[in-house]
């Protein structure tokens, strides 16, 4: 029997919207990146995983090796991060994204995301994806996500309130981060369903945004029906 799809309307005044597993599959390339960083530190590359998606370079470390200063996990993520930037190998956009980002281009929107600006240029470009306007990288936050700080900055920048903003996000520091800010989180891709998202879509497929005549933007999330 087929499950009849189920609709829930958000609404928003501006998007924000995550770039690595919500608009970008990159997992190949930040796994062999993290996996060869891991064992050099003698960690397991599983467990490192774990706690990789979503954050700064140096987040990742200080949670991974709490002991080590935090200038040398500064200077190691610089170094990560041209490893990322050269390796594009698999990068593909998340299904509906194409679409999705030409259906919003003139609606309120910002990229918000950990990667600095090289790698973010990068990753959209080797995803063929068009790269927002507004864009709130690494390099323009002191803290990285689960703080709140970026999506902060986002709304900013938008000229909205944070409770006028939706969050599109994959990670658990992504929703976390969402959350802190004040904002509804929409949960994209496998990973977002274990942190218990506003609402949760299994790609970008499954979203249509409708801008309203005052400007409120009215966000269409269609799924199947449990």
């Amino acid at each position: 029997m087929t499950a009849t799809p189920t609709t829930d309307v958000l609404t928003a005044r501006a998007l924000l919207l995550d770039m690595d597993g919500t608009l970008v599959n990159s997992d190949a390339v930040v796994e062999r990146v993290w996996r060869r960083w891991a064992l050099r530190h003698g960690l397991d590359p599983q467990e490192a995983l774990k706690v990789v998606h979503g954050r700064q370079g140096y987040a990742t470390m200080a949670v991974l090796l709490p002991d080590r200063p935090m200038d040398l996990n500064h200077a190691e993520n610089r170094e990560l991060l041209a490893e990322e930037t050269a390796d594009l190998d698999g990068v593909a956009p998340i299904p509906g994204a194409p679409d999705f980002l030409a259906s919003i281009a003139a609606l309120p929107h910002a990229l918000v995301t950990s990667a600095d600006a090289p790698l973010a240029r990068a990753r959209m470009g080797a995803a063929g994806l068009r790269m927002p306007e507004v864009r709130v990288t690494a390099e323009c936050v002191s803290a990285s996500k689960p703080d709140p700080e970026g999506f902060l900055k986002g709304a900013a920048e938008l000229g909205f309130a944070p409770a006028e903003c939706v969050v599109f996000e994959d990670s658990e520091a992504g929703v976390a981060a969402g959350r802190a800010a004040g904002m509804r989180v929409v949960g994209v891709g496998p990973r977002a369903a274990a942190f218990a998202p506003d609402v949760h879509v299994a790609d970008l497929t499954r979203l249509r945004v409708e801008a309203g005549a005052d400007g409120v933007l009215h966000l269409h999330v269609t799924a199947p029906a449990a």
